[in-house]
C-alpha cells in the first residue's frame, strides 16, 4: 500500500488500484499513481481526472488529418444505421478497441430520427476514450439511420468499404449480403433508371449525338445510337440492371426473390 500525506490529509492507495485505473483507461503506471495522489486515493476521482486532462489535451489536437478508420452497422427495433468514424493511422483502426467503439456508436445512434445521424453526447464520450486511450484524434464523420424492417448489410474485411441495403420483403440474409457485396465493389448510380438524375442521362445522350455526328451519321442514326449509349450505360450503371457479381450470368434483379423490391441502399467508402 502507498500512503501519502498533505497537511492533515491522508491519502492510501494500494499497487492494485494503480492497475486496475491502468487497465482502464490505458495510461502508464506514473500517470495512474500521480492521479490517484491528486485525488486521495479515490479510484473514480482519479479516473474522472485523468479523464479531464487528457481531453484537454487532445482537444487541442482536433486539426490533425483523421484519414483512417472504420465503418459499422447496427440493427434496432424497426431501425437500421450505418456509421463511420475517423481516426489518424490504421494501426489504431485495427485496434480491437477502436473497432468496439465505432460497434458502440452505432448502437447508440439506433436512437436517432431517420437521415443523418448527428453526434450525441454519448457518442462523443465513447469516441473521447479512444482520444484519450491511444492519444490520436478521432471524430464521427456521419452516419445514416433507416427505420423499417428486412435489412441487409456488408463490410469489408478492412472495414473500409460498407452497404446497408432495405427491401420490402423478408429475405435471406445471405442473399442481402451478397447484394450488398455487389453494391461494394460496383457502385451502382441508384436502384434503377428512374433513380438516374435526368441530367446525368441527357449529357450522356447528347454526347453521344454529337459523337455519331461527327463520325458523319444523320440525325436518326445519331438519335438511335445515343440510345443505345443510354441504354447500355444504365444497364452498367443502375442496381437491378447489372450483372450480379456472384453470378454474372444473372442480374441483380433476378437474384432477388420474385415479388421483392430494394427499398433503399447507402454505400459508405471511408473518407467517401
Amino acid at each position: 500500500m502507498t500512503t501519502q500525506t498533505t497537511g492533515e490529509v491522508t491519502m492510501s492507495f494500494t499497487a492494485k488500484d494503480v492497475m486496475q485505473l491502468r487497465q482502464k483507461t490505458g495510461l502508464g503506471m506514473m500517470d495512474c499513481k500521480k492521479a490517484l495522489s491528486e485525488n486521495n486515493g479515490d479510484p473514480a476521482a482519479a479516473e474522472t481526472w485523468i479523464r479531464e486532462k487528457k481531453k484537454g489535451k487532445m482537444d487541442q489536437r482536433t486539426e490533425r488529418t483523421t484519414g483512417e478508420g472504420r465503418i459499422a452497422v447496427a440493427y434496432g427495433d424497426g431501425c437500421a444505421v450505418i456509421v463511420e468514424i475517423q481516426t489518424e493511422t490504421d494501426f489504431t483502426a485495427k485496434n480491437e478497441s477502436f473497432e468496439k467503439m465505432v460497434a458502440e456508436v452505432a448502437n447508440f445512434a439506433l436512437a436517432s430520427s431517420d437521415g443523418d445521424v448527428a453526434c450525441s453526447e454519448e457518442m462523443t464520450k465513447a469516441i473521447d476514450e479512444i482520444r484519450i486511450t491511444t492519444g490520436e484524434n478521432a471524430n464521427f464523420a456521419r452516419g445514416i439511420h433507416y427505420s423499417g424492417d428486412h435489412f441487409g448489410h456488408y463490410i469489408h474485411h478492412d472495414g473500409k468499404r460498407a452497404c446497408l441495403i432495405q427491401v420490402d420483403n423478408e429475405v435471406d440474409g445471405e442473399a442481402l449480403k451478397g447484394i450488398c457485396q455487389h453494391i461494394v465493389f460496383h457502385d451502382p448510380l441508384g436502384i434503377s433508371a428512374d433513380d438516374v438524375p435526368a441530367n446525368i442521362i441527357e449529357k450522356i445522350k447528347t454526347d453521344a449525338i454529337q459523337q455519331a455526328k461527327d463520325m458523319g451519321k444523320n440525325e436518326e442514326i445519331a438519335q438511335k445510337m445515343a440510345e443505345g449509349k443510354v441504354r447500355k450505360h444504365l444497364e452498367e450503371n443502375t442496381l437491378l440492371a447489372q450483372k450480379y457479381v456472384l453470378d454474372e450470368s444473372k442480374t441483380v434483379q433476378e437474384v432477388l426473390p420474385q415479388g421483392t423490391t430494394v427499398t433503399a441502399f447507402i454505400r459508405y467508402t471511408l473518407g467517401g
